[in-house]
């Protein structure tokens, strides 16, 4: 997998050798464009690449004005109409983008840098793309965005994944729970995957669930890793049953796992015991009374003792 160290340099050059780069142009006077060369100007960045490596590009800041400016960069998620997202840290293709920034004497990658553009000059801002391992391939649209003040611009970068398709997906951690079988999908490839889930389910007795398979109403990424429950609201009373879910999706993307279960009516099994235990215990009662010896006292009471004197006393 290939790296790129990245460093930050600034080129500056008197304004008026800039030439007629094609910059966008934000309130103040300043302005933000693809960094040219000095061959032609390009209305966007364009990176080309496979999953795991890293891409290098530039972008430059002119400062037309007089004073020196402080202009902050950091790249973002870009949104349908081609603008920025509003997340603080960019959760898409945005995060793939790094600037080079120097702490404590030491230059390390930073998803933002600030740049101080001295009055009348151009400075050249370079920025490493870092494609993901596991990025989908296909065109993954992007924005570094420029704010100076309350001000801010924007550059579109169209970073574009190559390499060879590959659909792999797993189905990991499930379990059968009262009304429902809880699951995760997880796409191993590099394609976006839409998949389809089959569920069957063996007892004793023979198949006790059979669905035929269907699209699960969802796409998931390279990479991500997904939780999702499917509805069993008609589960056995007294079983012991193995539950097989089978997922499948284009290009011959396959994946199955099994959990088993055990339903016990435990209310009527409870019920039947104690039903149970109280019969015995009358029972115990029964044979005890039929079993106790007499009463010496109720004996006496029944038949007192008489004292018998003869008749010349």
């Amino acid at each position: 997998m290939p790296s790129v160290r990245l460093a930050l340099c600034l080129s500056l050059a008197a304004l008026g050798l800039l030439g007629a780069a094609p910059a966008a142009p934000a309130e103040g006077g300043w302005s933000v464009a693809p960094a040219t060369d000095g061959v032609g100007g390009r209305s966007y960045l364009y990176a080309e690449g496979e999953p795991g490596t890293v891409l290098q590009d530039a972008v430059s800041v002119v400062n037309p004005g007089s004073g020196s400016l402080t202009v902050r960069l950091s790249g973002a998620d870009d949104t349908a109409d081609g603008g920025s997202s509003a997340r603080s840290r960019p959760a898409g293709s945005g995060a793939w983008i790094g600037f080079a920034r120097t702490t404590g004497g030491r230059r390390a990658a930073a998803h933002t840098v600030s740049v101080t553009v001295p009055g009348r000059t151009r400075a050249v801002v370079p920025f490493s793309v870092t494609v993901p391992s596991r990025a989908a391939l296909g065109d993954h649209p992007a924005v570094i965005v420029a704010r100076a003040g309350t001000r801010s611009s924007a550059v579109r970068v169209r970073v574009r994944v190559t390499g060879p398709a590959l659909s792999a997906l797993t189905v990991e951690h499930v379990r059968v729970r009262a009304g429902r079988v809880t699951y995760e999908l997880v796409n191993r490839g590099t394609t976006v995957l839409a998949p389809r889930l089959a569920v069957r389910a063996d007892g004793v007795l023979g198949r006790v669930l059979d669905r035929a398979p269907r699209t699960l109403p969802l796409e998931l990424p390279p990479g991500r890793r997904v939780r999702l429950t499917e509805p069993w609201p008609h589960q056995p009373a007294l079983d012991a049953v193995d539950v097989t879910l089978t997922v499948t999706a284009a290009s011959g993307a396959h994946g199955s796992a099994s959990a088993p279960a055990r339903f016990v009516p435990w209310g009527t099994v409870a019920a039947s015991t104690a039903g149970l235990l109280a019969a015995v215990g009358a029972g115990a009662v029964v044979r005890r009374h039929r079993h106790r010896p007499p009463d010496r006292d109720a004996d006496e009471q029944a038949y007192p003792e008489v004292e018998l004197t003869g008749a010349g006393t």
